[in-house]
């Protein structure tokens, strides 16, 4: 069973149920799970949130140089959120997400091993779990976790990548993260035009940077 096919199965059950996938360093992940957090204010849906990774997506890649040593540096922070959601269960996911991203993006930490440290102190999460940013321990459920987001979506797109009765994308991306209603007319537009037979992609050039507000 898909991850796409028990997000319909628990909708049916009473609780719509979406399914987000987001690497810890990606800032336009962020920015479309803050909007994701708007969502669930206003709309009847809870989110179950899944690791996926860049550094998973580009490997093999041709990659600029400055591009690939940062490629290099995110297996660390998304492997440490597996790490403890496979030593914790799925309910610490979002938390230390929340905590390492608010330090990556609004907080513009550089040094993500600070960042893992600190984040899981202040989760309640065992401070041994940093370890394993250099491992490859947990790589297999990490590429199993990323697999599922992307064979919903496609390997020519990114993170974050969202699924939702049995429609699954990429993105929105937007900044800043719309609020409230505006949060939940933009959820409405984007299922409707995901679940339209044929359509694939609406796009425009992007002006600015994310803003962390």
């Amino acid at each position: 069973m898909t991850q796409q096919t028990q997000s319909t199965d628990q909708a049916g059950q009473g609780g719509a149920v979406a399914d987000f996938w987001f690497d810890p360093v990606c800032p336009w992940a962020w920015m479309t799970s803050r909007w994701m957090d708007e969502v669930q204010a206003v709309r009847d849906v809870t989110v179950r949130w899944h690791v996926m990774s860049l550094a998973v997506l580009n490997e093999g890649r041709d990659l600029p140089e400055e591009y690939r040593d940062m490629m290099t540096r995110a297996w660390g922070p998304v492997r440490v959120v597996v790490a403890a959601q496979q030593a914790h269960g799925d309910e610490v996911v979002k938390r230390l997400y929340d905590a390492i991203g608010t330090r990556i993006h609004p907080g513009g930490r550089k040094d993500w091993d600070a960042v893992v440290v600190e984040a899981l102190e202040e989760v309640g999460l065992p401070a041994s779990l940093a370890d394993a940013a250099g491992s490859n321990d947990h790589d297999e459920a990490l590429k199993q976790s990323h697999a599922e987001g992307i064979g919903l979506v496609g390997e020519d797109v990114g993170t974050p990548v969202v699924a939702f009765d049995g429609v699954a994308f990429f993105g929105p991306v937007v900044t800043p993260t719309p609020r409230g209603e505006a949060a939940g007319r933009l959820w409405d537009g984007t299922l409707l035009v995901a679940a339209t037979p044929g359509f694939y992609e609406l796009k425009r050039s992007r002006s600015q940077g994310p803003v962390f507000d």
